[in-house]
């Protein structure tokens, strides 16, 4: 039988007010699923962030409806990006996103049917370039998990040497270290043609000088495994195979990258419900 506190976070749409380049005052919506039938546990909190274009709205609908099982087990948010974009290098958005989604953070675990340190974020694309910069940047001990789906590192976010924190101006000068013990998956496909999976520039995707630049998607997940602690060799092989799917996998599973053979930007649905749950529940 439910049971909802006065305390409790219910669904509905909310909002952060923030100023910037281009707004004052300005409500941002995020949108926040309830499981149904839930007991008086306190749950884990799943933020999706769409990909460029895309919207908070559709993303809900349609990421609940594929993943009902998922779905049940968390409190789902989805944020909405400025101008249907996340702030990385050269979006249209100019948005602090970053606060954006750390401010939901905290509003979040304020109240009492939530998990103050179960909190995942997932982005496709756009989103994921979010995921990455917020692993790179956020000091917040509240996020455990992240996923991140066909988008590795750009050359801003990791300069070959050091990661790199956007700044206000996004010029990505200052270096970064990235905290200690969050866990990340990643997916991309070997034929996206908009994110290269071997790195390199993108033939659409706009940066400051040119085209927007990538780290090879292997190298990409070995840089983040060594911040999170590990000391070995980058891995020459995939320690799992099964069919077109190749699994890389660093400090037991706490980093792990899914390489989608013969697929692009589309490799997120390559993705399965069951694959996200083993890698939140282990």
């Amino acid at each position: 039988m439910s049971t909802v506190g006065a305390a409790d976070l219910k669904s509905g749409e909310y909002f952060i007010t923030q100023s910037w380049s281009q707004e004052t005052d300005h409500p941002r919506p995020y949108h926040v699923r309830i499981p149904a039938n839930r007991d008086s546990r306190k749950l884990p909190v799943f933020i999706f962030l769409h990909g460029n274009g895309g919207n908070a709205k559709g993303a809900m609908n349609g990421f609940t409806r594929r993943m009902a099982r998922l779905s049940s087990r968390h409190i789902m948010v989805f944020a909405q990006g400025y101008l249907k974009s996340w702030n990385i290098v050269s979006e249209r958005s100019k948005a602090d996103d970053r606060g954006f989604i750390e401010a939901i953070i905290r509003k979040l675990a304020a109240h009492d049917n939530v998990q103050k340190s179960g909190f995942t974020i997932m982005g496709s694309s756009n989103g994921a370039a979010l995921v990455n910069q917020m692993m790179i940047e956020t000091r917040m001990p509240n996020i455990r998990n992240y996923i991140s789906a066909v988008s590795p590192l750009n050359a801003y976010q990791f300069d070959g040497s050091n990661f790199k924190a956007k700044g206000p101006d996004n010029n990505y000068r200052q270096t970064a270290t990235p905290m200690k013990g969050r866990r990340l998956l990643n997916i991309s496909g070997t034929e996206d043609r908009l994110i290269p999976y071997r790195g390199g520039p993108s033939k659409v995707i706009p940066a400051k000088d040119g085209k927007l630049s990538f780290i090879d998607a292997e190298e990409s997940i070995f840089l983040r495994a060594k911040a999170m602690g590990f000391t070995g060799n980058k891995l020459p092989h995939p320690t799992k195979t099964d069919g077109r799917l190749e699994t890389f996998s660093y400090l037991n599973g706490d980093v792990i990258h899914i390489k989608v053979n013969n697929e692009g930007h589309d490799a997120t649905r390559a993705l399965s419900e069951e694959t996200i749950l083993k890698f939140l529940e282990e």
